[in-house]
């Protein structure tokens, strides 16, 4: 393991911006390797493991008897591509593993003695959430298939593993999620959805008794329906159904006995997740009775037990604070965890004992833990009287002393989605800045999950005006207090949190720069050419399109570019589907021409979320090098001076 210690010497005084640290953007990009989809079966795990430095190149790893091992050829990398974010992209069964392949979508079998045989062959179609059915012999999962005029069909199908053929389960609503067969094989539960909703607006828990020949009979919604979200249908090995809904405000856990629901235990926590992406895992049976569970509690992440034979709820002090993949067998919890100061790891939990193992960590290199800067919680009060949350993240390097009129530029954080949740974890990229001389501010504004359906709803129809101030009165709780200049204050996101960032910075008069990566500018556009998956997003968070387009072009800061006198950055995938490319460029155009501070970094073979070592390396430095440069701020040793900026007459291109 390679140790990064500090060589500069302490209380050197230095410029804000440019404070000495090893936290470099190679050792981020080096050291970015990402874990998810971790199963348990037996003594047996298996995940999937993203690596930046094979251009985002995703592998299976199974780890048995203590030995980990990479299954896949480097041919092969294992991602699903439907609603375009993917998920659940492979199962295993007692003879191997099936997995989607991300370079053509189809579906491939690896057997234990590494043979692999390509299942489907179909350049149309696309599959997700896989799981074997072993008692009819067929694969059961999402397809998605795209059809001529740009038509999208989503159903629920099963393959026959033996010559790829398959047969539809369920179609007719536009999307379909989670499919989960009961453990004696004679029922099938699964979710399905309709525009406009997205799976967290309102969904439907369906079931259905499975024929001999693997067909399903006598379908019949049993849960969810009109303004009520239901997440990850589970069964018990005693065959009871169970899932989890919203009907109260909160995301909780029920079960249903054939006949009617029972509240596990009713609280204002929130069990489930919005379904970003197939096979989320927030909860797992032990037993026949009691479930090992991840819940946030205002905004942060916890661990229990529940038993649903008293409704009692034991909280679990691991030490962790953001939870994910829960797996669970009968003395071990599995799962992926990480905390204020750890990072993001693979976590074997003894259920007895409550002593926990490191299985594997997504950093590898040894790091003085004193230049990471301890998050803190805050609650302030927005504009409207209302509370709204974030998280904090001082200017944090043992190696700078800081006279105390002194106060740091401050970088606030708007994470997509919008329905996201920024958390406390240990995060290299965050700490990149604050290790530098910059403040953070996480913001979980209106709309975010973690805080009950009230407030995530706050955002319907207010996408562009509340996230926006809550970004805005956020920045200024902090500069009110005297923790940061008033005088540099930064935003910055991604996806929808990069159209959050122009939003604040064309309709409000805050912000003194601003980072948008594959951001928004323009709602009409992204309204009639995104994917089917958020086709009809906007419909709630802005308004029906087209009976709305006056709002959508209200909402659009393409069209107020007059009322933005800020520099801003771009960075964008050219391969991005679900935000195209044209919106990043129809914004830097109207920035260049009119003769704002900006910059476009356009990166091939890159689509929403960056995946490639190179593109990670190369977006931290530009990024850093653009704040100094418009803000008057010292170059740190990571900036070249080459960044291109545009019509930027004041400090030079």
């Amino acid at each position: 393991m390679k140790s990064i210690k500090s060589t500069t010497r302490p209380t050197a005084r230095k410029g804000f911006g440019n404070w000495p640290t090893p936290i470099s953007s190679a050792l981020i990009a080096g050291n970015a390797l990402q874990l998810d989809e971790l199963r348990v079966i037996g003594n047996e795990l298996w995940w999937l493991e993203r690596h930046p430095e094979q251009a985002g190149r995703v592998d299976i790893v199974h780890l048995t008897e203590g030995t980990q091992q990479a299954c896949l050829p480097r041919e092969y990398s294992c991602r699903s591509r439907v609603h375009e974010y993917g998920g659940g992209s492979y199962c295993i069964s007692c003879k191997g593993i099936y997995f989607v392949n991300d370079a053509d979508q189809d579906i491939y079998f690896l057997t234990h003695d590494a043979h692999i045989q390509r299942i489907t062959q179909n350049r149309d179609a696309r599959y997700a959430d896989l799981t074997f059915d072993t008692y009819h012999h067929q694969l059961i999962c999402i397809q998605e298939l795209h059809c001529d005029n740009n038509h999208v069909e989503n159903s629920l199908v099963a393959i026959n593993p033996d010559d790829g053929s398959h047969q539809v389960l369920a179609r007719g609503d536009d999307f379909y999620a989670s499919p989960k067969l009961s453990p004696d094989g004679s029922m099938l539960a699964w979710l399905s959805w309709n525009h406009p909703d997205m799976p967290w607006d309102a969904s439907r828990l369906w079931l259905a008794d499975v024929s001999s020949t693997g067909k399903l009979l006598a379908s019949r919604c049993v849960a969810g329906g009109a303004a009520v979200s239901v997440f990850q249908p589970e069964w018990s090995v005693a065959n009871k159904l169970t899932f989890i809904d919203d009907r109260t405000g909160w995301w909780n856990l029920y079960h249903f006995d054939g006949q009617q629901h029972h509240a596990l235990y009713p609280c204002q926590h929130e069990f489930g997740l919005p379904q970003w992406v197939f096979g989320q895992r927030s909860y797992s049976f032990i037993d026949e009775y009691r479930i090992v569970c991840s819940f946030i509690d205002a905004g942060t992440g916890r661990l229990g037990i529940l038993d649903t034979r008293d409704g009692t709820l034991e909280t679990l002090e691991t030490g962790y604070n953001s939870f994910s993949c829960i797996n669970a067998t009968a003395d071990t919890a599995c799962f992926i965890a990480a905390a204020n100061d750890a990072f993001a790891q693979i976590v074997q939990l003894e259920l007895a004992s409550a002593k926990a193992t490191q299985v594997k960590s997504t950093f590898t290199a040894e790091l003085d833990p004193r230049y990471f800067s301890a998050p803190r919680q805050i609650e302030f009060t927005t504009r409207h009287r209302d509370k709204a949350y974030a998280i904090y993240y001082p200017a944090c390097n043992p190696d700078v002393s800081v006279q105390p009129d002194q106060k740091p530029p401050l970088i606030v954080i708007t994470h997509g989605g919008p329905t996201a949740c920024n958390n406390a974890a240990l995060d290299l990229r965050k700490q990149f800045w604050t290790s530098r001389g910059y403040a953070v501010l996480d913001v979980n504004y209106s709309g975010s999950t973690g805080y009950g359906r009230q407030y995530r709803d706050r955002l319907l129809g207010q996408w562009g005006i509340r996230d926006a101030e809550d970004c805005c009165d956020a920045a200024m709780y902090l500069a009110d207090a005297g923790l940061v200049d008033a005088e540099r204050l930064i935003i910055k996101g991604s996806s929808a949190g990069g159209y959050t960032v122009l939003c604040a910075l064309a309709f409000h008069d805050v912000f003194s720069a601003g980072a948008s990566y594959y951001g928004i500018g323009e709602l009409e556009a992204l309204a009639k050419h995104t994917h089917k998956f958020e086709a009809h997003y906007l419909d709630r968070l802005v308004g029906p399109y087209p009976e709305m387009r006056e709002v959508y072009a209200q909402r659009s800061p393409i069209n107020y570019v007059d009322q933005l006198n800020c520099p801003v950055i771009f960075f964008q995938g050219l391969d991005d589907k679900v935000v195209p490319k044209e919106q990043a460029e129809m914004m830097f155009t109207a920035l260049r021409d009119k003769g704002v501070a900006t910059s476009y970094l356009g990166f091939a073979g890159e689509s929403h979320g960056f995946r490639k070592a190179d593109t990670i390396i190369a977006c931290l430095q530009a990024e850093l090098e653009f704040y100094a440069r418009v803000l008057d701020l010292p170059l740190d040793g990571e900036c070249d001076g080459t960044l291109k900026i545009e019509n930027n007459s004041e400090h030079g291109s």
